[in-house]
């Protein structure tokens, strides 16, 4: 009897955490961590099409071309991202808060809005930029003049693409959000180049660029059809409110903080194609499109839980959004380790295939993916920030670091070359995270970093 007694005691304690092993269980199938595992599956799929593309377009332009190729989409990305006017960060931010207090007129004025002022502002971007190379002279008449030109085409595509994937990533639609613009157009540059090249164009990178023209357009009318449809059940017509003085106090910084983001992510292509031959530039540029499958888990992350840290702030569930803060930074901490491993692993075969002269872009990655793991320790203080209140810190702080990097690029790449600009990057996303954990923690008193003794102590 007392032997039927212990083991009934302990009975209930067991029961008790296997119910909540389950309740975990369930959480991943149907909650953030199975939109994460969604986002990051579509993500390393798009991966495997554009390394390929990389691949395709490295061994059929050469060297030269290639790296022309690369600082052209490098700027794409830059202006095309900035043109949403942080309306595409914001959608994440303010679609979640107007629905979840009944404001459906206030949400059908952003949705409405938010696409003309994208369309409109990269249209003056593209426009002003061409102006500007014009009077400059030099750009437009050389080798990069054809893919320039091309590139002004993609903005207003790329731009209304960007806005779109923060539409959906406001619902909560991962795979809506994610799959057209890193998996789709991906896929259709691969086929498009493939496609002109054997039908006799030249191999050269006004033909990539204008492939990538068409696989934009085809990808974001899809996108934005497809998204168009969904959003009527969510969000029914009606009159609509325009807040703009609201939406645009918080989205202008945070455009500054995607613009900045955005030439953090590229400073150091950039200053490589002002002191390095084109040759050297593509040699990097390999080295980062390896290394994206390590950054695509922060991707991930981001895109399954910064919505969600809206919505919980705008229910007033403190203990909710403290918990799911620290689900998201152990998270990534592991995943990033786990897959920057596996890269490392795979480094020399993935780095081969896009030619011989590749393989030496192997210690470049190996800093990349030291530097992406580090930074991960900090946990999601640029995400806090941006959805809860914060930006214009989060865009200062961006802003800050990009200045360091740029800076550091240009001290280390006389003296080191390509390895100077991977050291400048490390160094400089390391000092961002923790410079954004510690505004996290000024700011809305929630510890982001990763519970590793030393680092937990500082933001204290």
């Amino acid at each position: 009897m007392a032997t039927d007694r212990i083991a009934a005691s302990n009975l209930g304690p067991l029961l008790g955490r296997l119910r909540g092993i389950l309740g975990r269980l369930r959480g991943i199938r149907t909650g953030p961590a199975r939109a994460a595992l969604d986002v990051f599956a579509i993500r390393i799929a798009s991966a495997g099409f554009a390394y390929i593309a990389q691949v395709l377009m490295a061994r059929l332009m050469g060297g030269a071309e290639y790296g022309i190729f690369a600082a052209v989409w490098v700027w794409i990305g830059i202006l095309g991202h900035s043109a949403t006017l942080g309306l595409s960060q914001g959608a994440c931010r303010f679609l979640p808060t107007e629905q979840a207090q009944g404001r459906s007129d206030a949400a059908r004025g952003f949705l409405v809005g938010g696409a003309i002022v994208t369309i409109l502002g990269a249209l003056l971007l593209a426009v002003g930029g061409l102006l500007v190379l014009r009077a400059e002279g030099t750009l437009l008449a050389g080798p990069y003049g054809a893919p320039i030109l091309l590139a002004a085409a993609i903005l207003p595509l790329f731009a209304l693409q960007d806005f779109c994937e923060g539409l959906a990533r406001s619902q909560n639609w991962a795979i809506l959000a994610i799959a057209p613009p890193y998996l789709l157009r991906q896929g259709l540059i691969m086929v498009a180049m493939v496609g002109a090249v054997w039908s006799g164009a030249p191999a050269e990178a006004w033909v990539a660029v204008a492939c990538t023209l068409l696989a934009t357009a085809i990808a974001v009318a899809l996108q934005a059809g497809w998204l168009i449809f969904r959003l009527r059940t969510v969000c029914p017509s009606g009159p609509r409110v325009y807040r703009w003085r609201r939406w645009l106090r918080a989205c202008l910084p945070i455009a500054l903080t995607d613009l900045a983001s955005a030439g953090f992510n590229v400073v150091d292509v950039v200053i490589l194609s002002a002191l390095m031959p084109p040759a050297t530039v593509g040699l990097y540029f390999a080295a980062t499109r390896i290394q994206q499958f390590v950054v695509f888990v922060h991707f991930a992350a981001s895109a399954a839980t910064a919505q969600r840290f809206a919505a919980i702030h705008a229910a007033g569930d403190r203990p909710g959004l403290t918990s799911l803060v620290r689900i998201q930074a152990n998270l990534t901490l592991a995943a990033t380790i786990v897959i920057g491993a596996g890269v490392l692993v795979a480094a020399p075969l993935l780095l081969g295939l896009f030619g011989p002269e590749f393989r030496g872009s192997l210690p470049i990655l190996a800093i990349l993916v030291a530097g992406s793991i580090v930074a991960s320790v900090f946990g999601p203080g640029e995400d806090l920030l941006t959805m809860l209140g914060g930006e214009g810190v989060c865009a200062a702080i961006t802003l800050a670091t990009l200045g360091l990097a740029a800076g550091l690029c240009w001290a280390l790449i006389p003296a080191y070359g390509v390895i100077g600009a991977a050291l400048a990057m490390a160094v400089a996303g390391t000092v961002r995270g923790l410079a954004m954990a510690l505004a996290a923690r000024s700011i809305h008193g929630l510890v982001t970093p990763v519970r590793l003794g030393p680092f937990r102590k500082i933001v204290r």
